[in-house]
């Protein structure tokens, strides 16, 4: 995958396909492969597809300093014009969804839309509460993490269908991605921890599509109505899910976001 150097940070980021511009913006713990790949599949090269590397992740490398949302907006603007793009569809999922509005808010003339699952406008004292537990269970052992991950993260009807060995499975797989790279991890929390994009939102003028999932415990949909109250013209869709509807549903979100792009 190429790799772009914006100040102190060299971002890798994977690009695919041909046509319109399309930015995917992935969330915590997570890179673009992992979060967006169902959804590159699906889209059968029908679109110039970047997905970066946000600093963090294990590929894009940086001075080590603190992680904020203008951090971030910076390194998908560089990976977008790495790869030629004057102009592009924007989709972000939880912290790529706050970098995706905050960078439609303060560069209105590059985006043609913004899709954004589970955003928040300003980070709460229940969401900084969150954040700071996860750092702090990180230190101490990251197997706890994973498990309170899966019971936050997930609805309430896919924990009920879980068996003993899928909570292993999954607290395992978790707790393995998490292996070498908690500081990055870390870092990203402490910058959910900071957020507060409310000034940029009413510079948002490209069609916004806010996406919250009813069942979401780490971001409360009433940060998602907030928003699209907020956005001007901004549409609300609710599905049903937890806030890692991504991994928890990929049909039902993958198949939303393919349907919303087809539509633009």
């Amino acid at each position: 995958m190429p790799a772009v150097t914006t100040g102190t940070s060299v971002v890798n980021h994977l690009r695919t396909g041909e046509g319109p511009g399309l930015v995917l913006v992935h969330g915590t713990g997570a890179d673009g492969p992992v979060n967006w790949g169902p959804l590159i599949d699906r889209l059968g090269g029908r679109f110039t597809v970047v997905a970066p590397d946000l600093s963090g992740t294990r590929r894009t490398v940086d001075d080590g300093a603190p992680i904020h949302v203008g951090l971030l907006v910076e390194q998908v603007l560089a990976a977008a014009e790495a790869a030629g793009l004057s102009e592009f569809h924007l989709v972000g999922h939880s912290l790529g969804a706050v970098v995706a509005l905050a960078l439609a808010g303060s560069r209105p003339e590059l985006v043609r839309s913004v899709t954004a699952h589970a955003p928040w406008a300003r980070t709460d004292p229940w969401m900084a509460f969150q954040f700071d537990l996860w750092t702090r269970l990180l230190g101490h052992d990251r197997e706890l993490l994973a498990r309170l991950l899966q019971l936050t993260a997930m609805s309430e009807q896919t924990l009920k269908a879980r068996t003993e060995a899928d909570f292993a499975q999954a607290t395992a797989g978790f707790t393995g991605l998490l292996d070498g790279a908690e500081e990055g991890f870390a870092r990203q929390a402490r910058a959910n921890a900071e957020v507060d994009i409310t000034a940029l939102l009413p510079g948002i003028a490209a069609p916004t599509l806010i996406i919250a999932s009813e069942q979401d415990r780490i971001v409360p949909p009433h940060h998602q109505r907030e928003l699209a109250a907020r956005i001007p013209g901004a549409e609300l869709l609710v599905l049903p899910g937890g806030h890692g509807l991504p991994f928890e549903d990929p049909d039902l979100f993958f198949g939303t976001l393919l349907e919303r792009l087809r539509a633009l």
